[in-house]
């Protein structure tokens, strides 16, 4: 079946670089196997958008499977910044896609960006966010209208870049024509509440979904790079 999806990635109104990256970074459509990731670098002015591009350019041009592909990003990242210490501290978050033209679809994940599946016109989250705050969270130590003004909440457990090696989340699911995937980083869903993310996502087409999902996070005040892709699968 074919996929078709739409990216778009923005500074946000707030900070002065984008330390985000995401691939593909054009809208397209395809009739074969199929990547796609999102990555929010951290690390300083530089070091982040040096952590976010070289994790998607590793991840997407390795061959193998989704967890051997992003431990090669973290494997760079760490290399990188042994080679050149103004980059010292530099990670990233990451969240890959890999669509099959069969009906199914492997998510790889490292940190707090986001997979995200509306089918039926019901959102679901489908990755879990590797943060301080979710961790309370799954323990019952908050709820979940604490996390927006939590001190911890933007404390990251786990990242690309951090250590030699790096526990990936994986799992696959099982699509069906008329599902729609939303892979972002966390300038959206901070700002874009899920209840508005979903309504947002059923828009006509990919394009419209994500630039009416940008224009939502900067509405809100878009205080991080929000960047995101839309996947339809089966249109």
């Amino acid at each position: 079946m074919r996929i078709t999806w739409a990216s778009g990635t923005h500074m946000g109104r707030v900070r002065t670089n984008n330390e985000d990256a995401l691939y593909p970074a054009a809208s397209g459509s395809s009739l074969q196997t199929s990547l796609f990731a999102v990555a929010d670098g951290m690390g300083g002015h530089v070091a982040g958008e040096v952590a976010s591009s070289k994790a998607i350019h590793v991840a997407t041009s390795t061959e193998g499977t989704l967890t051997e592909r992003i431990r090669a990003a973290n494997e760079a990242i760490v290399e990188a910044a042994r080679q050149d210490r103004s980059l010292f501290g530099m990670g990233t978050t990451i969240t890959m896609a890999e669509f099959d033209p069969d009906g199914t679809v492997t998510i790889g994940h490292v940190g707090d960006s986001r997979a995200y599946l509306l089918h039926q016109g019901a959102l679901q989250q489908l990755t879990t966010d590797h943060t301080i705050v979710a961790q309370y969270l799954a323990a019952g130590k908050i709820k979940p209208e604490d996390i927006a003004n939590h001190p911890h909440r933007s404390m990251i457990t786990r990242a690309l870049g951090l250590e030699g090696d790096v526990e990936v989340d994986t799992f696959t699911r099982k699509l069906v024509a008329g599902d729609r995937l939303l892979l972002c980083t966390d300038g959206l869903n901070s700002m874009v509440s899920d209840q508005r993310i979903e309504r947002y996502l059923q828009a006509p087409t990919p394009d419209d979904a994500v630039w009416d999902l940008i224009e939502a996070a900067n509405a809100a005040g878009g205080h991080d790079n929000v960047s995101l892709i839309v996947i339809d699968f089966g249109s």
